[in-house]
């Protein structure tokens, strides 16, 4: 936090309350002192000479003179490896028990004096000094991992590590959870703890609220994901490869991954971008399908303040024909910020309003924090305490509940890491059900508690639960946010079991998506803002979340017309499309920017929604399949190396890409095409991919093309399904998924597949497989024919 956010928050909160912000960090850093001595003298270790080997089930043991290394190849292809004996388990990012081994991967000797294991899709060889190399099937190298390094201090204490490997000289790096500067990652050092950046961020800001140590590196060899398991603080360091001209050498791409505590293990999952995303997942867990209407438009501000504020919003967008599926209530409508409670003088019939809401078709999600005012007389407060033998908050070493500053003044914070604590806040969300809430969103969970200076979290030594296993906050840190939704989710399936829950969450960890989705946070208001709001989504997609958008028009400052409208623009074709913006940043409402900008905006909303099915069917295929909504350009042609650098333009789904205009003034732009032929879906012009391509980006849209032969579910003028169809190029077929609405319960979906293809002079749709094939059953509508 920087001095203007420094004062900026203080006048937020209050000069009295910046003191005691103040105070509370010293608080901290006093008892990291008393907890966390300085480490001391260290003894550095490496794995040493080669020992011998021990086969096991999908690999096996390869001892050394120093530690060992277990590796195992599970069923689907995802290898795992550790050293000093970690296991799989426990984990937090793993869903449920681990894969079962592939009983066809062997240990056997190599060649060159080490080891090797041989599976279908990598072939992983050990050295005989232990450096691990990741090779194809057909001996291609994706990936070597030199022999680590690890830091024991004498006295005892958390053992640090680092991992360096290296990959092909023209491998691209992704990945790393929410990354503002991407979403490819250069040259630089990237941090591992999740971070409030104190009031906004932009390109150049790093970590922040939500990291992974989840790599998705893409080069000509293949595209593999590799997960360090840890929860500890770290730091990333890449640095992209160089080919070499002429008679010069290839200087491989690098990667140094530096923890400061916890297990040296990895999965690596290898193949096709959909491949890999399919074995993440089945690794992580299924992302949950956010209800129906979570798909629609979303509105939110800090700062509605009363009932009838929010009905004028609500009646605004509806005198103005414009759709609205939801509107989100910040932490403004609680009673003195304390949450589960809510402000009777502004807001005196909750209930009534959500029901009046609802019946126009408009839910309500309220904001979550879990910061718990430390009142004695407090209803949350006083059944947290009273929780069970230890009671439910986090304490310090001392075994004194810790305390922080944040908006409700003095507070404790609930220990996430707790079955029994989960459990018993799941059941809190019993409130907002009552209120008439239909979802929530988690905010300040990295956990936050405000700091004048340095890092804004829980001291590093505060105790948590950790599932039993006990530890300090330096490993339950980064899964605070990720354990908080779970509670959420959870208790929200408990309360209301028919219906699917609808929750996201500003902070997470690999896993998250099993939850809910998030968004960008505090992103700043800026042509920079706009385009460190898109690296999020893309990073975030890659890393498993597939739900997930930022606040339209940036957190925090006043946009133009023209930058808001663009923003907009760009939301309405991401998951998670929702306005949203500082108590003191003015009102985001599309009317409140002129009448160019509102008619601009309304044929956005109007685009959206008829891309409605588009958006179920899209849930429904990263649940099965765990693809995102949203993908890079490079995802079905990885092998393309241009379109790897290309970070201003997106794929949703596989029919249509997205080109934000993310500079002022400009009408015009290039997108860079995969292969193929590709239709602007207003003027139905064609154009022919690979390679950058010249488009018009009047003030009125942004740039949007559809794949030739793409079949698309749409809304037709009357709101009922039909098929969109996009003539493939002569001599091709084409196609696409349909998902029909299953509803906001449970109800299984069914998958139906179209084809498309040229039959003499005209375009035919077929249902390709299962029952009915050959019938389509919906209407159709051709175009690009004339293109």
């Amino acid at each position: 936090m920087d001095g203007r956010d420094l004062v900026r928050r203080v006048r937020l909160v209050g000069s009295v309350r910046g003191l005691r912000t103040v105070r509370a960090a010293w608080r901290r850093r006093s008892a990291d002192a008393r907890a966390l001595p300085p480490r001391g003298a260290e003894r550095a270790r490496v794995p040493g000479a080669l020992v011998g080997a021990e086969p096991g089930p999908g690999g096996g043991v390869v001892r050394f003179a120093r530690s060992e290394l277990r590796i195992r190849v599970a069923v689907g292809g995802a290898v795992f490896w550790a050293w000093d004996g970690a296991d799989p388990l426990p984990s937090y990012a793993l869903a449920g028990e681990v894969p079962a081994a592939d009983p066809r991967a062997v240990l056997e000797p190599d060649k060159d004096g080490g080891w090797q294991v041989v599976s279908e899709r990598l072939t992983v060889v050990v050295s005989r000094t232990g450096a691990v190399e990741l090779r194809t099937p057909g001996g291609v190298l994706l990936r070597r991992e030199l022999p680590p390094r690890w830091w024991e201090p004498v006295g005892g204490g958390a053992v640090r590590w680092v991992q360096r490997s290296e990959v092909p000289a023209d491998a691209r790096f992704f990945g790393l959870g929410g990354r503002a500067s991407g979403p490819r990652l250069r040259d630089g050092a990237y941090g591992l703890w999740n971070t409030d950046p104190g009031g906004r961020f932009g390109p150049g800001d790093d970590p922040l609220y939500l990291t992974m140590p989840v790599q998705v590196v893409v080069s000509d060899a293949g595209t593999h994901l590799a997960f360090h398991d840890n929860t500890w603080a770290g730091r990333v360091v890449v640095r992209e490869g160089e080919e070499g001209a002429g008679s010069g050498h290839d200087r491989p791409g690098t990667c140094e991954v530096r923890m400061e505590g916890g297990p040296l293990r990895c999965w690596v999952v290898a193949g096709t971008p959909a491949r890999v995303l399919r074995g993440w997942t089945a690794l992580t867990g299924a992302p949950a399908v956010p209800p129906s209407w979570a798909l629609g438009p979303q509105h939110a501000r800090w700062g509605f303040g009363s009932e009838r504020e929010v009905r004028r919003v609500v009646a605004g967008y509806r005198e103005r024909g414009l759709p609205l599926s939801v509107l989100h209530l910040d932490i403004d409508h609680y009673d003195a910020h304390r949450v589960f409670t809510v402000d009777r003088g502004r807001f005196p019939s909750l209930p009534g309003l959500a029901k009046e809401l609802r019946e126009e078709g408009v839910r309500l999600v309220s904001i979550v924090d879990p910061a718990v005012k430390a009142a004695p007389g407090d209803a949350v407060f006083d059944a947290g305490v009273e929780l069970g033998e230890r009671g439910a908050y986090v304490r310090d070493a001392r075994g004194r509940v810790v305390v922080g500053e944040v908006w409700p003044g003095a507070c404790v914070y609930p220990d996430f890491t707790d079955p029994v604590v989960r459990e018993w806040w799941g059941s809190l969300y019993a409130e907002r059900l009552a209120q008439g809430f239909s979802g929530v969103w988690h905010d300040m969970n990295e956990p936050v508690s405000f700091t004048a200076f340095g890092d804004p979290s829980l001291p590093r030594s505060a105790r948590h639960v950790l599932e039993g296993a006990g530890g300090d906050h330096r490993e339950a840190h980064n899964v605070y946010g990720l354990a908080m939704a779970r509670a959420g989710y959870e208790g929200l399936l408990r309360l209301r079991p028919e219906e699917r829950p609808f929750l996201f969450s500003r902070s997470g960890w690999a896993g998250m998506q099993r939850y809910g989705g998030t968004w960008s946070g505090d992103v700043s208001t800026g042509w920079p803002g706009l385009r460190a709001s898109l690296s999020l989504v893309l990073g975030l997609g890659l890393c498993g979340v597939p739900y997930s958008g930022p606040d339209v028009g940036g957190f925090d400052g006043f946009p133009s017309p023209e930058l808001y409208l663009r923003w907009f623009q760009m939301g309405a074709y991401l998951p998670l499309f929702r306005t949203h913006a500082a108590i003191d940043a003015g009102r985001r409402e599309p009317w409140e920017f002129g009448p160019e900008v509102l008619e601009h905006a309304r044929a956005a909303l109007v685009e959206r929604e008829r891309l409605h099915p588009y958006f179920v069917t899209l849930s429904q295929v990263a649940r099965l399949s765990g693809a995102p909504y949203v993908r890079p350009v490079w995802w079905a042609a990885p092998g393309d190396r241009a379109l790897r650098g290309c970070e201003d333009a997106f794929l949703l789904g596989d029919a249509l890409l997205v080109a934000p205009v993310m500079e002022a003034g400009a009408d015009r732009r290039v997108v860079r095409l995969p292969r193929g032929r590709w239709y602007d879906t207003v003027t139905g012009r064609a154009y022919e991919g690979p390679g950058p391509v010249v488009v018009d980006a009047p003030l009125s849209r942004i740039p949007v093309l559809a794949r030739a032969g793409a079949v698309i579910p749409v809304r037709d003028a009357d709101g009922e399904l039909e098929l969109e169809v996009w003539a493939p190029a002569p001599g091709r077929t084409g196609g696409g998924l349909v998902v029909r609405d299953p509803g906001d319960g449970w109800a299984e979906a069914e998958v139906e597949r179209y084809v498309s293809r040229w039959e003499g002079e005209r375009v035919v749709v077929e249902r390709d497989g299962g029952e009915g094939a050959g019938a389509v059953g919906l209407p159709v509508r051709v175009r690009g024919v004339e293109g």
